[in-house]
């Protein structure tokens, strides 16, 4: 099916993803007026616009029973009138016959290596969750220079990782990850609310997984490349060291406790998790996850505290966020209270109505190809996935050799096929 492009058309689906919002002149995150811009300050450039100005061609990747089309990664791509999908492959019979009815594809193929060979496409979306497959399709993307925006977690090991990053830099493709938190409106004023000062200087990051029955490694993977993502962003940057500790049921994980894990995620061992991080600015992390410790509501956020309050935001695109202003984080000592932080401040009511998967979707595919346009990194990039990474599997490597580690990790063998 072809779309005909139009700028108001582009517009609207940007509108409803609040991605024109946060990149409208700024506001003061405390809910004030900005002052008068500086007529010193550089002029924007004019080569920067601030919507895709191109149209694509992009090609569907799915696979029915084998991670399918993850969180609806495919159908965004309907949506936006300076796209044209021009096929979509799925081996599936039956999930092929499904997405052709959603997608409306000009062509579908039962293998992806055909697409890819037969038409030429400037984009594609890897759309599956189970991650075994994600290096094999991305290399074959890369082979047909195409840039991607794909399904998290990334790869299940570092050396594929590596060569991911190696194709896609020496063809100058961009790649976009699926964390759709990260190109949240909320997510962008409650880093500018940290910048101004809003809970002084940040101190520590805590983060926690859904502790549900994936509670532990499992956990790790799926929920806290979510948490990850987020902590990176408020450290601004890669951590450099990372001590780990991962039993089960109160022992450390051995060689005899690795199993094949649950989508494709490779070797898993452990059902309990607990990790620390050092960032550079001398900020510090942790992630925590134990199985069958699930709350309501979940403990599944980030907490960032710094010397002057605590800010919570949770996982997912416009999901709210939490301030408390209170140096002493007790509010029931200090007797203050937590205000709710929304892309337009403090206390302030939710101007973007649009929350679901498909805005965030939305938001960063519209971030991918401005990326291509302008030469510039996605929001979400393949740095950031390869970053996230590392975090996770910095875990086992310290569990393994019993000690901190270093990152990036010298070592890019997965550590849970070197326990002995």
């Amino acid at each position: 099916m072809t779309h005909r492009s139009t700028r108001r058309g582009f517009q609207s689906s940007l509108v409803a993803t609040g991605l024109l919002a946060s990149l409208s002149p700024t506001r003061s995150a405390m809910g004030m007026q900005a002052k008068e811009p500086n007529p010193n300050a550089p002029k924007p450039s004019i080569s920067n616009p601030s919507e895709p100005t191109r149209q694509y061609r992009v090609g569907i990747i799915g696979a029915t029973g084998r991670g399918d089309y993850g969180h609806a990664v495919d159908v965004p791509f309907t949506r936006l009138p300076n796209v044209e999908v021009v096929a979509c492959a799925d081996a599936n019979p039956q999930g092929l016959a499904k997405a052709i009815e959603r997608l409306r594809p000009q062509k579908s193929y039962a293998d992806y290596h055909e697409m890819l060979s037969k038409e030429s496409l400037d984009l594609v979306a890897i759309c599956p969750r189970w991650i075994d497959q994600h290096f094999e399709m991305l290399s074959a993307a890369a082979q047909a220079n195409c840039h991607v925006y794909m399904e998290k977690p990334f790869c299940p090991s570092l050396i594929e990782c590596d060569e991911i990053r190696k194709d896609f830099e020496a063809k100058n493709l961009k790649l976009a990850i699926a964390h759709t938190g990260q190109y949240s409106p909320v997510l962008a004023t409650v880093l500018e609310l940290v910048r101004q000062g809003a809970i002084g200087e940040v101190l520590e990051l805590r983060g926690r997984g859904k502790e549900d029955h994936r509670g532990g490694a499992e956990d790790l993977w799926v929920l806290g490349s979510h948490i990850f993502a987020l902590m990176r962003s408020f450290a601004q940057g890669d951590p450099i060291r990372c001590s780990a500790q991962i039993e089960v049921q109160g022992q450390a994980i051995r060689k005899e406790h690795v199993v094949d894990g649950n989508e494709g995620l490779g070797p898993l061992a452990g059902d309990h998790v607990q990790a620390h991080y050092t960032f550079p600015n001398g900020i510090r992390g942790s992630f925590g996850s134990r199985k069958s410790m699930a709350a309501n509501p979940s403990r599944f956020a980030l907490q960032v505290f710094g010397s002057k309050g605590v800010l919570e935001i949770e996982s997912g695109y416009l999901a709210p966020a939490y301030i408390l202003q209170d140096g002493s984080w007790s509010p029931g000592r200090s007797g203050k209270k937590w205000a709710k932080v929304t892309s337009a401040g403090i206390g302030l009511n939710e101007p973007i109505q649009d929350g679901t998967y498909q805005a965030g979707h939305l938001a960063a595919i519209a971030d991918l190809m401005l990326a291509i346009e302008n030469q510039r990194e996605p929001k979400c990039s393949l740095g950031d996935a390869l970053g996230i990474t590392e975090m996770i599997l910095a875990t086992f490597e310290s569990q393994r050799v019993g000690h901190e580690v270093a990152l990036p990790l010298e070592s890019r063998i997965h550590p849970l096929t070197l326990l002995h």
